[in-house]
């Protein structure tokens, strides 16, 4: 290992200059790095090719749903679609982008030098690939891909092929990934902030994520030993889940959604800390209620392993365990509404600009906040076992993920770009972005509450004859949105060619967090003598 000097040693200068230079050009830099910019750069990138292939996923299944009747692909192969979709926007687009900010943002913002694990960092975000790889190679292995639905639910999946067993294994890579990944984040943000950064001088972002890397270390190994358990009930005789052998199916829902809902929160989390640092930028005013938003976070994190049974409101639980999940529920509209409140409050008579970052940021309030209205109205016992597994549960949630992780992400990306590369993105193309996916993302989803309402059920190929003009408006919206996303590649490739204007140390005036302080673009190696932070 080589240790930096201590600057004000002699010759550090010297030291530094040639550690900043010798880095590894080429294929070797990105394989080998441990430089905590690279590795948020990869996550960024695999997060971006993943939402792709997601993408083209959802979109053969908005192709196969445009008009009644199978039209391009077997029923078989459109459960694998709705699978494999779900599982891959999960682990491969949401929550490597989060960890992609985390990565970049996290050490310049706390004025550290780099990760605390770095080469732990390499392989965390190395163990990516191949599971992406497993998820979509088991299209190609006999029998086909996974098709019991991205929450894997036995019965079906005890008795799927061999697919089941790539998707389990490939589950069980990505959450070891997650896991160190959060370690490193934990142990970076609790023992390498800068001289004088007190935990409430943290930027929101740091802390959405310290409190997002614990709840992924508490229900990560949940979900190992849920698929685990599946595993072993395929191929080694037991019956955990199995009936016959007098197991339980719903022990399988209960240890799945003890994970699966901590995890809607670990998704949403990180967005709520960028949504955080762009408002109190583009308001020109400090965040309103600082404090206030720590608690929320906090709060937020752990209701969320009090809720799970929601997802099972139809499962026949005692009465008293149906009340007890529909009011704690409730609950968790009380934290998320004190952050809606603060970051109006925030946006409340400030010198407010409207670029594309602050676009994506207004965007993010307004959908998310009816995403969370559905949630209300799906915690209603009564009427969940009305709506349960239909498409208003699928608008619900793509409101939520969509139009909150995503829009947030997008919002980030534009807000960070000119201190990644070092150059101004092109305006015109973000508004652009902008305007088209929120216009064809409502097209697509706000009809699925309707068609919900009216009792469309979820991952079914063909329906009947009066769901046909909501699910044409909504594959024509899903053909928009999918292309409104060009515009962003294409903005994102301008800036990496470097076209575009030179951007200052600090593009946005009302910016305050210690990244701004650093060059654009920052440099390889960055604080390696610590701020002080007043």
């Amino acid at each position: 290992m080589s240790t930096v000097p201590h600057p004000h040693a002699p010759g550090a200068d010297h030291a530094h200059d040639d550690h900043a230079h010798h880095h590894p050009y080429g294929i070797m830099r990105w394989i080998t790095t441990t430089n905590h910019k690279d590795i948020g750069t990869l996550y960024l990138l695999f997060s971006l090719t993943m939402f792709f292939v997601g993408g083209v996923m959802a979109l053969t299944i908005r192709t196969e749903l445009f008009m009644p009747g199978l039209q391009i692909v077997h029923p078989e192969f459109f459960n694998s679609l709705t699978t494999l979709h779900g599982l891959i926007m999960i682990f491969g687009a949401i929550m490597p982008a989060a960890v992609g900010f985390a990565n970049w943002q996290i050490p310049m913002m706390i004025g550290a030098p780099d990760m605390a694990f770095a080469r732990m960092n390499n392989l965390s975000f190395w163990l990516l690939p191949p599971a992406a790889l497993m998820l979509i190679g088991s299209f190609f292995v006999p029998g086909g891909a996974a098709s019991g639905g991205w929450t894997l639910y036995p019965p079906l999946s005890i008795e799927m092929g061999m697919a089941m067993d790539l998707t389990i294994f490939a589950v069980h890579i990505m959450g070891a990934s997650s896991i160190m990944g959060s370690i490193n984040i934990i142990t970076t943000i609790l023992n390498m902030r800068a001289p004088g950064m007190t935990m409430m001088k943290m930027p929101l972002f740091v802390w959405t994520w310290l409190i997002t890397a614990y709840l992924l270390i508490a229900v990560m190994p949940v979900l190992a030993g849920s698929v685990t358990m599946l595993l072993t009930d395929r191929h080694f005789g037991t019956s955990f889940f199995n009936a016959a052998g007098g197991g339980d199916p719903v022990l399988f829902q209960h240890v799945f959604w003890f994970f699966g809902h901590p995890e809607v929160y670990i998704m949403i989390l990180p967005s709520f800390g960028i949504i955080s640092e762009i408002i109190p930028t583009f308001a020109r005013k400090p965040l309103f209620g600082y404090a206030s938003m720590v608690y929320a976070v906090a709060s937020i994190a752990i209701l969320s392993f009090l809720v799970w049974a929601h997802h099972m409101f139809t499962v026949g639980m005692p009465a008293a365990g149906l009340l007890f999940f529909m009011y704690v529920t409730m609950l968790i509209a009380v934290p998320t509404g004190v952050k809606v409140f603060n970051w109006t409050a925030t946006m409340w008579r400030g010198a407010m600009t409207f670029e594309a970052p602050m676009l994506f940021a207004i965007g993010f309030i307004f959908l998310f906040t009816m995403g969370g209205f559905t949630g209300l109205v799906l915690a209603i016992t009564p009427v969940d076992i009305q709506l349960q597994d239909t498409y208003y549960v699928v608008a619900h949630f793509h409101y939520v993920l969509v139009a909150g992780s995503l829009f947030a992400f997008f919002g980030g990306a534009y807000y960070w770009l000119p201190k990644w590369t070092g150059v101004m993105y092109d305006e015109r193309l973000g508004k652009w972005h902008f305007w088209c996916a929120m216009i064809t993302f409502n097209i697509t989803f706000f009809p699925m509450h309707f068609l919900g309402l009216a009792g469309m059920p979820r991952r079914i190929p063909d329906y009947a004859t009066q769901f046909t003009d909501w699910n044409m408006i909504a594959s024509i919206g899903a053909y928009g949105f999918g292309l409104s996303q060009l515009i962003f590649v294409y903005a994102l490739i301008k800036c990496l060619r470097g076209e575009g204007a030179k951007a200052p140390a600090k593009p946005w005036e009302g910016a305050d967090t210690l990244e701004w302080t650093l060059p654009s673009p920052a440099p390889y190696h960055t604080f390696e003598t610590p701020p002080v932070v007043k």
